[in-house]
């Protein structure tokens, strides 16, 4: 094998590597010994079919054998002695009058990471903004799972119905004086001015007591789903058998039980605990958020070209999702191509502080621990169906790429928590709206800091993204990490326990830093992958 560097500009490199045909014959010579005692051939005894022969049969499937071994062979020693460390998967042609029994010549091209110094992780200094978790908001929390049940107070008997108070009522449906199919229920809760029923059925009730018998008329719209109904006038036997006030919620030991819980306290712990969960998430982005514009307003290096425009079509591809979902898609994508080159500078810090988080991991010793990396694959693998489940682990345990890719996410968590370790802290109290503001600021002291101190820009001036963009870019800016922070909105509980807050991601909070070098693919998503193929000759 030979090699030439032909290019060496920046952090791209190319260099022409030669197989000698002896090499690949070498090989195929090899192949054909090591197949020959299991070939079967009429005329010959099992193991004693001359080499030739075999090498007839099969002489073009093993010469593009040996041809794929050498390339890949000889690229892992090209990057070894070299002692290069490629930033995405290297780019290689064979040349195109190659034929067997010749040279082959092989043209590799790669861009390499950069050389980043040390990095100092000393004297950052940063804010912990807390959020004490009040009564009323836990009484809050708990009306709304009350609500989602109906759990709702009674009314006393002699109170008149209104807007906002929910029935218990048995109605009998009539068209024409006959009972109509499915028009008849009991136990129905409604509640009045939501709509629930066709026009006019619920203003009729309004006014009426527990107890209380009434026959309303109503005339089904035309457009009625059920066409033999559709525009007929019609008759409904209404008994009004409760009237429940819907702005009251019942919340006591009764409630909770019908949850699954001991009684009224334990659920306003778990909902107590749960809004904590929800604060200290909004805590740490905060402080993640801040840490990151300290680090990258530190460091200044070249980045991987390939590895920044791979960072900017996945943030271009969700934006384009997002906008897709805006009331004026068109304006939205306006609005995105007016700014493209902003979010092409987001991709650029995404990619710094990725390299930037790996390098301060791997100079301080943080690492994912094998049970770790387990737990991370059997959470993947649950987005499979079950048949592919196992093809999807076996994947990724033999693809450095997809297992990176994977690992990332937790990978960068642990690195900011080291920091946050070695990091001057102070704490304030402040409200959830302050906090919430503070993540979101797009100017003065929170403003996030984009791009590089030496790249042009005015960094008192950000553009901001109007209404019509599908996403804000401070959310995009700001997180090169995956960030997930609990949903503001909490589920019902369900028997046990309330279901734990959905995590939400920003349009651009993709992990990016690996132990290694960063992953140039995720693994494909729903599917299990098959192997990548081996190059091959045309």
């Amino acid at each position: 094998m030979q090699t030439v560097e032909t290019l060496n500009e920046g952090l791209k490199r190319a260099y022409t590597v030669t197989i000698t045909s002896k090499d690949i014959d070498a090989r195929v010579e090899k192949e054909v010994k090591a197949m020959a005692p299991q070939v079967r051939m009429p005329g010959f005894r099992p193991g004693k079919v001359p080499a030739n022969l075999v090498k007839k049969m099969h002489g073009e499937a093993l010469q593009r054998d040996a041809l794929n071994n050498s390339i890949q062979e000889s690229i892992q020693k090209l990057i070894a002695d070299q002692k290069l460390r490629p930033a995405m998967q290297p780019s290689v042609e064979l040349d195109e009058g190659f034929e067997f029994g010749k040279d082959a010549e092989i043209k590799v091209a790669l861009e390499v990471l950069p050389e980043i110094a040390a990095p100092s992780v000393d004297g950052l200094k940063l804010e912990r903004l807390i959020v004490p978790v009040s009564d009323e908001q836990v009484a809050e929390s708990a009306g709304r799972i009350a609500t989602q049940q109906g759990a709702l107070e009674e009314h006393a008997d002699d109170h008149v119905a209104q807007d906002g108070d929910t029935l218990v009522i048995d109605f009998v449906g009539k068209v024409d004086g006959e009972v109509f199919e499915g028009g008849s229920a009991e136990d129905i809760r409604l509640k009045i001015g939501a709509g629930q029923f066709i026009p006019g059925f619920e203003e009729q009730l309004t006014g009426v007591k527990k107890g209380e018998e009434k026959t309303i008329e109503v005339t089904f719209p035309e457009d009625y789903g059920a066409e033999h109904l559709a525009g007929k006038a019609a008759t409904f036997d209404v008994t009004v058998k409760s009237i429940l006030d819907g702005n009251k919620p019942k919340l006591d030991d009764d409630f909770a039980k019908s949850l699954g819980l001991e009684g009224l306290e334990q659920l306003n712990d778990l909902l107590k605990g749960q809004i904590e969960q929800e604060h200290n998430g909004l805590t740490r982005t905060h402080m993640k958020r801040k840490l990151l514009d300290q680090l990258a307003a530190s460091h200044d290096f070249d980045v991987p070209p390939s590895m920044v425009e791979a960072e900017f079509e996945q943030i271009w591809a969700q934006l384009q999702h997002e906008a897709g979902h805006e009331e004026d898609p068109a304006a939205a994508l306006a609005e995105m191509e007016a700014e493209k080159e902003d979010y092409r500078a987001i991709a650029v810090r995404r990619v710094r502080l990725g390299l930037l988080l790996s390098e301060i991991g791997q100079a301080n010793g943080v690492t994912v621990l094998e049970h770790e990396m387990r737990r991370l694959i059997e959470q993947a693998a649950q987005q499979y169906s079950p048949q592919d489940r196992e093809r999807f682990v076996q994947y990724v345990r033999q693809d450095a790429m997809a297992a990176a890719q994977l690992r990332a996410p937790l990978y960068e968590d642990k690195v900011v928590d080291y920091l946050f370790d070695k990091a001057e802290v102070t704490e304030r109290t402040v409200t959830k709206e302050e906090l919430e503001a503070a993540i979101e600021a797009e100017d003065g002291d929170l403003k996030p800091h984009v791009h590089g101190p030496d790249c042009g820009h005015d960094h008192d001036e950000k553009p901001k993204a109007k209404k019509a963009a599908p996403k804000k870019k401070a959310e995009a800016e700001d997180a090169p990490v995956a960030d997930e922070a609990p949903a503001a909105e909490e589920a019902a509980p369900k028997k046990a326990a309330p279901k734990k807050a959905a995590a939400k991601k920003d349009v651009a909070e993709d992990a990016v830093a690996t132990e290694e070098a960063p992953a140039a693919e995720a693994a494909p998503k729903k599917k299990a992958p098959a192997k990548k193929a081996a190059a091959k000759a045309e």
